[in-house]
């Protein structure tokens, strides 16, 4: 049977859904050896200790040059903890949240109303009921929110956002816009005599480089678990322990009926709740440990270097970059969102030296990430098979096409 379509106008169609597939399909790299269990908690115990050593070692070509290091790594966990957070919103349950910065100002501000505005709280005493307290307003804000869908859901979380900073600048109870300052860092380990070199139990020393050859550098030591202004990396330590902590429940909820139910929610909510799913109910926990996360991460910014914070920390242009986070990491993928979260705070620390061009740098490489890579650079699995899959079925219509 000849084919009726002109020759060249078969290859320049295998062509174009050859390029779609290229620019669409996730790279597809098989390594035999990560198939052994014992090969994977190896690489992951591997990758813990060097994320902890990461701002110790400071690898040349990584290190920010124009910024202190170990403040950019603070600010980096911070957004890959929000965006974990997040991604149980949007990646797993399929809900577009544009104010999730609410949920994070919630948590800040509730542990410096505790700690210093209002009351002397420790810091570990006020954490749990930061998250408590995020964990309702998101209950709150869900129960109404959530029984609308698509665009009239971004509208609604996106007031929430706002509504939350205008409360927060118009409120003398919150500080108003000045703000709550002196809220204490959490407890040291060890002596803290504040412009010694005495401090904490031990000191680590840094590494300094020179070209590619190390060398230790005794001048510059962090203290262990000595949280102070003077050094950022023991805040980043305990908020990558945090991380630690959220993946872990992050794995179990999703392997457990929630995830499968908030999957079963995302892919299609009418026929989920045909099979028996209560989909409201599901999407109402998803909006709470969301927020719950998001408080977290909220309440150990106003407990980090400084220990102030205001209503200008916390603009509604947050929200979309947590969002940019998780879309460019990977929706649905605890792994990519993590990526996506340290993508998007340590990027512009890294080209700060080019001045006002740092932000075109970040705009251009954010625009090239998602156009290039529309899934994220860590797709979810079900993104892989819906590629795999639709690969697979337009290389049969070219095989039809040619017969």
């Amino acid at each position: 049977m000849s084919s009726t379509v002109p020759a060249t106008e078969r290859s320049s169609r295998r062509f174009g859904k050859g390029l779609g597939r290229g620019l669409g399909k996730p790279l597809q790299i098989e390594l035999p050896f990560l198939r052994k269990g014992w090969v994977r908690w190896a690489m992951i115990v591997v990758g813990i200790v060097l994320a902890y050593a990461l701002p110790i070692i400071r690898p040349p070509l990584l290190t920010t040059t124009d910024s202190d290091f170990g403040g950019v790594m603070v600010d980096a966990a911070s957004y890959a903890l929000v965006a974990v957070g997040l991604n149980i919103v949007i990646g797993y349950a399929g809900l577009l949240d544009l104010g999730y910065v609410g949920f994070y100002a919630t948590g800040a501000y509730t542990t410096g109303v505790l700690t210093s505005q209002h009351a002397h709280w420790p810091f570990f005493l006020t954490l749990p009921v930061a998250i408590a307290v995020t964990m309702i307003s998101g209950l709150i804000l869900g129960g109404p929110a959530i029984r609308v869908r698509g665009d009239y859901l971004a509208i609604v979380t996106l007031g929430f956002g706002e509504i939350i900073t205008i409360c927060a600048r118009n409120s003398n109870w919150l500080g108003g816009a000045s703000g709550i300052k002196d809220i204490p860092p959490p407890p040291s380990i060890g002596p803290d005599p504040l412009g010694t070199d005495q401090d904490g139990l031990f000191q680590i020393p840094h590494l300094s480089w020179n070209g590619l050859v190390p060398s230790v550098d005794n001048l510059h030591k962090t203290p262990f678990l000595t949280f102070s202004v003077l050094d950022g990396i023991p805040y980043y330590w305990l908020i990558l322990t945090v991380i630690i902590l959220v993946m872990i429940g992050d794995v179990l909820i999703k392997n457990s009926r929630v995830g499968r139910a908030w999957e079963a929610t995302r892919e299609d909510e009418d026929a989920a709740e045909l099979m028996g799913v209560p989909t409201f109910r599901y999407k109402l926990l998803a909006f709470a440990m969301g927020a719950a996360i998001g408080g977290l991460a909220g309440s150990m910014l106003a407990a980090g270097q400084g220990g102030y914070i205001s209503p200008d920390a916390f603009p509604l242009q947050l929200s979309m970059l947590f969002v940019a986070a998780v879309l460019i990491g990977g929706a649905g993928n605890r792994w990519g969102a993590l990526v996506g979260g340290l993508l998007v705070a340590y990027l512009p620390e890294r080209f700060r030296g080019l001045s006002d061009w740092r932000l075109l740098i970040f705009g251009l490489s954010l625009m090239l990430i998602v156009t290039f890579r529309p899934q994220g650079i860590l797709p979810p699995r079900r993104t892989k098979r819906a590629l795999r899959a639709q690969a697979e079925i337009e290389e049969l219509e070219g095989d039809v096409v040619d017969v």
